[in-house]
């Protein structure tokens, strides 16, 4: 995009209601990392993570052979806490994959907030490896240990939903850049149970106007009214129609506005995350597909992007009506594809 990168960390306290995962508190703790336009050229360029989260991430990854603090080592694009700049900018919401900090969508984030989006991704506290709050306290996966327990991704996604209602809601009061947000124009996007999330929040959310889901089995029930705002499923082929996951050919069935089931050729679960741009420098070489890393990160910026221009800053486009020979990796279901 045109537009240099800062980024900035709200700390949100939801005293409406417990933590569904740590019983010892009675208040719902969030972080929020911000991604947004600036003019800003000077400055630090924000860490990736915290030494702590590095070396729980490493280590819960079963990663070794590489320093505990590699991941705090890396430097991101985007200028640490630079003054915002824009105006009537669209608000794009981001939630993880399970055990996975929102920092792994770092690529698609500050991409979207060089092309004039402001993030907002958040941080589901004691559903990622490592979580720092104020003061070099960590929240560690607490959620962890529930994963095969019945309906716990049903229980997930209502919770991710009402985490993101309660960023929307506090966002103006507590970011000084909020008054450059149009806040007509906000959407969600997800990998994961993160994408899963995006359709729960916008069942109960009216606000979200538009969601993407990168890969991720839903749970929310959808009303047998139908749905009518834009959806995109974007996946690996593990989502085609009469594959492992049948979940969207369900709600595909209920999407009632416009909507889009792509599949990306040669990708895996981790393609839509900065796992694969990472493996390389971890000296690991993890089943991420074929589809090498760069091209999936730029399969995955180009198809977001496009979607997010076309539903919140009213641009049509035609990337999205049919198959390119550019991406001759993508694949528009059903129409198109079938069990693989």
């Amino acid at each position: 995009g045109a537009h240099l990168v800062g980024t900035t960390a709200l700390y949100l306290k939801d005293a409406s209601r417990p933590d569904p995962w740590n019983l010892d508190v009675d208040a719902r703790e969030l972080k929020v990392t911000l991604w947004y336009p600036t003019e800003q050229r000077d400055g630090q360029r924000a860490p990736y993570m915290t030494p702590k989260e590095s070396e729980l991430t490493l280590r819960r990854l079963g990663i070794g052979g590489v320093p505990d603090d590699t991941l705090s080592k890396t430097r991101t694009n985007a200028i640490k806490d630079a003054e915002p700049a824009g105006r009537n900018l669209p608000l794009v919401v981001i939630s993880p994959g399970f055990t996975n900090p929102v920092i792994t969508l770092t690529s698609l984030a500050e991409d979207l907030a060089s092309r004039g989006y402001v993030v907002a991704g958040i941080d589901h506290t004691y559903e990622s490896y490592a979580t720092t709050f104020p003061g070099g306290r960590v929240a560690e996966c607490l959620a962890c240990d529930s994963d095969t327990d019945p309906g716990f991704g049903t229980g997930v996604v209502a919770g991710r939903a009402a985490d993101v209602s309660f960023v929307l809601d506090q966002l103006p009061s507590k970011w000084d850049g909020s008054d450059l947000i149009d806040r007509s124009k906000i959407a969600m996007a997800g990998q994961s149970i993160g994408g899963a999330s995006a359709m729960a929040t916008m069942v109960k959310d009216s606000r979200v106007r538009a969601g993407i889901d990168m890969d991720g089995t839903t749970y929310a029930r959808i009303p047998k009214s139908g749905f009518p705002r834009p959806f995109m499923f974007l996946g690996s082929p593990q989502h085609v129609p009469g594959g492992r996951d049948t979940s969207w050919e369900r709600d595909w069935k209920l999407l009632t506005g416009w909507k889009r089931w792509l599949v990306l050729s040669g990708a895996e679960h981790q393609s839509f995350t900065d796992g694969p741009l990472m493996a390389g420098a971890l000296g690991i070489t993890p089943a991420y597909g074929v589809l090498p890393a760069a091209r999936a990160a730029e399969l995955t910026r180009t198809y977001v992007a496009a979607f997010l221009d076309q539903h919140l800053k009213s641009q049509p486009q035609p990337l999205l009506d049919k198959p390119s020979s550019r991406y001759p990796e993508v694949t528009f279901c059903p129409a198109t594809c079938g069990h693989s």
